[in-house]
Parts: C-alpha cells; structure tokens; sequence
C-alpha cells in the first residue's frame, strides 16, 4: 500500500465509554465499522459527516458494550457483513452470554453473517487483515492487525484498557 495513509475515527459511546472505530484508507471512502456501541445514531453521525460508506462491521468480541449498534447499523448498511470471531458468534443473539441481560437490557444483535478464526486474512476496504485470536476478556475474542499500516494497526477490542492489562473474569 504505498503513499497511503489509514485514517481512523473513534466514536465513544456511554454508559461503559466503549470505542466504536471507523477505519479508511486516505484514497477511499470505504470504511470498516468496528464494534459499534450503544450510540448508533453518533456512529452514523460521523459516517455520514465524513462521507464514508461502510463495507463491513466487525465485532472483536460479542459483550454488549461491542455489539450494541449492530442491529442498526445492519438496518443502515443492509450490504455490510458482520464479521465476529466463531468464539463468540453465539452471544450476539443470547442477552445472558452478552452481559446485557444483567444490566436489564436484553440486547440482542443479528446473527453474524461471517465467523471468523486466527489466521484468516480478510480483504476489506482496501487493506488486508489478519485474525489474530486473543482470549482473555472473552473467550472468542479477535483483533484484526493491518500491515499495510506503518507502524502496523491493531483492532484490539478489549485486549487493553488504558493503564491495564484488560479484565479476564467474563465470559
């Protein structure tokens, strides 16, 4: 990927402060969603402000806090797959493997149109990424890393939280 930059936008979502990415390259429009949180309508916001279109969604990991926005944004970008690690594909559609049914929130997010495992490599929006498998916080929890980054990019989810190592006593 020569003389390209990868652009990446965050959108923070409450209650849990949870990182929703919008990831393009400089000479594209298209874009990856990735774990789309509990404000969908800033997500579309911002999608729509820096006039993207979507060609993916990607979960790292199916607790609510990631897979909150799924259901709209399927709504919104009907074409879009919605790409999650095999791990953790059953807790879209089940509120108590999600960790919403605890919080009374009952959420439940359209099946995956794409599981995924460590070692595939997928082509979206222009720029390859690897699945690389990172249990911990969840069981069947992903990142994606982009190499046609320099320094290289990692969707890492909630492999790290900002000043930790991540949490380890979810499902």
């Amino acid at each position: 990927m020569a003389d390209c930059t990868i652009h990446f936008d965050c959108v923070i979502s409450q209650p849990f402060a949870e990182n929703t990415y919008l990831v393009h390259r400089s000479d594209s429009r298209e874009c990856l969603i990735v774990d789309p949180g509990f404000d969908p309508e800033a997500i579309v916001a911002r999608i729509e402000q820096r006039e993207l279109t979507p060609v993916a969604i990607l979960n790292t990991h199916g607790h609510s806090d990631h897979i909150a926005g799924n259901a709209a944004m399927k709504s919104q970008y009907p074409d879009c797959p919605l790409i999650i690690g095999q791990g953790d594909a059953p807790k879209l559609t089940d509120a108590q493997l999600n960790l919403s049914a605890p919080f009374g929130i009952e959420l439940i997010s359209p099946p995956a149109d794409q599981m995924v495992r460590g070692g595939q490599v997928l082509s979206l929006a222009g720029m390859q990424w690897e699945v690389r498998e990172t249990p911990g916080l969840s069981c069947g929890h992903v990142v994606f890393l982009c190499r046609d980054a320099a320094p290289w990019l990692v969707l890492g989810g909630d492999v790290l939280f900002q000043g930790s190592v991540g949490r380890t006593d979810f499902p």
